[in-house]
């Protein structure tokens, strides 16, 4: 009855109302007898206009900025993703996508798309949303230095990034004298050119270097701690030489400049003493999340916008300004959290990559159309190399470094990055750099981001070689060794008493290795150690309780799953125990048909189906994450699912076939070590000669069950189940009714 008088009253209400306006528009029409109204009649049909219409909506300059971003944020993902599976930083595919969304490659074979989407119209309000991108990005990376770690290792780190900055400087300035007088636009002068290509060769990209240390894991190394210090102390001095030099080009001589330079050493004089202590004093008050409100993110978003305005005016740069208000910020790490949380979605996932593409708009390859081009090409990388890699690592044998670290220094610093290419275009911006000196510059770049990688594995490559060589002692192979990878502590508790149930009651049992992995925002690694500490102090608690003792793995990574999978099979392992949740027991048909859960068809599948590994529509019972996992494990995986879980001590086994016989096994071990139990389904043929063995040894705990028909009652009276990786497939595609009523189950793949 409340429905039908709601519904009455709806159509009333609304029906008359409209029946009102409609009768006021046709009065209205009267009013326009003796007015000069403008027919908008044409002789085209109405689809003609409409499509018209559509044409015009098309064009404007909204409509075509917001199209450009689509297609450049879903580029840099698909580029990004593809430089991940290569073991490069995703930086590299996005650089690589907006050169390939640039001149050099759809402008060159598609110029009626790229004039269509990027028209150098355009093109201005594409500049300005990424240099507001940068702008948040300098920020991040401000806040991101430890500056009370670089004064605590300032002596060593100092040398080595101040020899990092100098050497290759002065290569640049070198090759300036060569190359000035053919390459340099016609209205600038030596001085200009020369500094500019001496701040591009001695740059480094500290937020890709810290990513790549921390994917490496020797971010707790004293390595690790002198490479992050150096890079960081390389980033201050590198930021504040450019900010001198775009003085100097700014004013066209060294004298003129003083005034500039004086200026801005008046406005870090003042950042120093007045601001950043009025942001101290704000968060010391307001260092939580809860009394962080937006008022008190406006006062640090516009000290930001006014530092950032301040550096402009004066003439060394916003982005200089930006960097300078990240770096004063209160040394609060969990303020600091807090606030580039904030800020880091969206500069790292819509406004960044309009600048990897907005460069690649200017990077014109086809311009490197000689082979005394390419020869230039080659002479600019090799003195870029050769200046940061052999300052770098020169610098750090002489403070003290062995070869390995040295060299391994060299190949981190030489790192170029995205902290180039905001050089490059600064230096294109004020007319220092012509097309052909930004193109090479910027390949430059490219190239000596992507060496890093295949740099550091063939140092660790030449130096374990020699290594190994001295090396007699063989690993330990009679003790069973477990890695257990967890995504939340809840899980890693549960899944560390599952690893200990194998082990417990051995005879000096081998740590259990703990392996947490945190998605990397390929932004920053600020305050990893603080996530780190919360990730395993649940779990190292219950460890403690248990009484078996842990060794744990921390990275941040971009590719999760192929980390697990590395580690695991680097590691002189014996299993891998992973968790998941009970939703594997739901699922329809069809997500089981196409291999997805959460997602329509992962690309690691479709890189699965082209390399041959595995059919693009193949079954598979489990979410794209533990099958990615489980395809690319060279080692038996356990795959734990806490369905209804109540403990350890009454475990099924059911044998389908002949080659389930591997579990007998694992249910001897947990038999030993957590006197568990054993109730065995053998379905097969002949009863294997491993769960004879297992009878025979423990009669008392072992049976062989003799009714073969899974009853609800005797399937809700066990704690566990042990089946094998095929025969888990087989019943979930089968869809058997059993699987409903079966308790916590642990798969294996032998």
């Amino acid at each position: 009855m409340r429905n039908l008088k709601n519904s009455a009253f709806y159509i009333f209400f609304t029906g008359g109302f409209s029946i009102l306006m409609y009768w006021i528009i046709t009065k209205g029409k009267l009013l326009e007898d003796g007015s000069q109204i403008i027919s908008t009649s044409s002789d085209k049909t109405q689809w003609e206009e409409f499509i018209d219409s559509m044409q015009h909506n098309l064009q404007h300059p909204l409509a075509l900025l917001l199209a450009q971003i689509i297609t450049i944020i879903l580029m840099a993902r698909v580029f990004g993703w593809i430089s991940r599976k290569l073991g490069q930083p995703t930086v590299i595919g996005e650089m690589i996508a907006g050169i390939v969304l640039g001149p050099s490659l759809v402008g060159m074979y598609f110029p009626e798309y790229s004039q269509l989407l990027f028209p150098k119209e355009s093109l201005g309000n594409l500049q300005f949303l990424s240099q507001i991108g940068l702008i948040l990005f300098m920020f991040v990376v401000g806040m991101e230095l430890d500056l009370k770690a670089i004064q605590n290792k300032a002596k060593d780190a100092v040398v080595i990034s101040h020899a990092s900055i100098i050497f290759p400087f002065t290569l640049g300035v070198g090759l300036a004298y060569f190359i000035y007088e053919q390459y340099a636009p016609k209205q600038v002068e030596f001085l200009s050119f020369a500094l500019f290509l001496g701040i591009a060769m001695s740059i480094t990209a500290f937020p890709v270097l810290a990513r790549i240390v921390q994917e490496r894991g020797i971010h707790k190394t004293k390595l690790g701690a002198i490479v992050i210090t150096c890079a960081a102390a390389d980033d201050i001095t590198a930021w504040c030489i450019l900010a001198t030099v775009i003085a100097i080009v700014k004013a066209g001589s060294i004298t003129s400049s003083l005034y500039v330079i004086g200026l801005a050493l008046v406005y870090v004089f003042v950042m120093l003493t007045v601001v950043r202590p009025f942001l101290n004093r704000v968060a010391e008050l307001k260092n939580s999340r809860a009394k962080l409100s937006k008022p008190v993110v406006a006062i640090f978003l516009v000290t930001l916008i006014i530092s950032a305005y301040v550096s402009e005016i004066i003439g060394i740069h916003a982005l200089f300004g930006a960097f300078m208000a990240g770096a004063i910020m209160p040394d609060n790490n969990r303020f600091r959290s807090i606030i580039i949380e904030k800020v880091e979605d969206v500069s790292l996932i819509v406004l960044l990559p309009l600048f990897f593409v907005f460069t690649g708009l200017r990077t014109q390859i086809g311009l490197i159309n000689d082979s005394s081009l390419w020869e230039i090409l080659a002479c600019i990388i090799g003195v870029a190399v050769a200046g940061k890699f052999l300052g770098s690592a020169i610098a750090a044998k002489f403070v003290g470094q062995n070869w390995k670290d040295s060299l391994t220094i060299g190949a981190l610093m030489n790192t170029r990055g995205l902290m180039e290419l905001i050089v490059l275009n600064i230096g294109y911006d004020l007319g220092v750099l012509s097309d052909q000196v930004f193109t090479m510059m910027v390949l430059m770049a490219l190239i000596t981001t992507f060496m890093t990688g295949p740099a550091l594995d063939f140092i660790n490559f030449c130096f374990r070689k020699s290594k190994d060589a001295t090396v007699s002692d063989e690993p330990d192979t009679t003790r069973f060794r477990i890695i257990v990878s967890f995504g939340n502590a809840a899980k890693g508790r549960l899944l560390l008493r599952l690893a200990n149930c194998f082990i417990r009651k051995e005879d000096n049992p081998a740590p259990v290795t703990l392996l947490h992995l945190s998605q990397s925002n390929e932004l920053h690694s600020f305050n990893l150690e603080e996530q780190e500490r919360r990730s395993f102090a649940p779990v190292i608690s219950e460890s403690e309780q248990l009484d078996v003792e842990v060794e744990t793995i921390f990275k941040a990574v971009g590719d999760i799953e192929s980390e697990i999978a590395d580690t695991a099979n680097k590691g002189d392992f014996d299993l891998l125990i992973i968790g998941v949740g009970r939703s594997i027991f739901d699922g329809s048909f069809l997500g089981r048909l196409l291999g997805f859960t959460t997602r329509i068809i992962n690309p690691d599948r479709l890189l699965d189906k082209f390399t041959g590994k595995e059919g693009l529509f193949e079954n598979s019972p489990f979410d794209e994450r533990t099958r990615q996992i489980v395809t690319r494990t060279k080692m038996p995986v356990a795959i734990f699912i806490e369905k209804d879980f109540k403990g350890f001590d009454r475990v099924f086994l059911p044998l389908f076939s002949e080659n389930d016989s591997f579990l007998a096994t694992y249910a001897q071990k947990l038999a030993i070590n957590n006197d568990s139990r054993i109730s065995v389904l053998d379905l097969s043929e002949n009863e294997p000669l491993a769960v004879e063995n297992l009878i025979r040894q423990f009669p008392q705990q072992a049976a062989i069950l003799a009714d073969r028909t899974m009853k609800k009652e005797f399937l809700e009276q066990q704690d566990l189940m042990l089946v094998s990786f095929e025969s888990w497939k087989k019943l979930v595609d089968s869809q058997s009714p059993w699987l409903a009523n079966a308790p916590a189950t642990v798969i294996i793949k032998p």
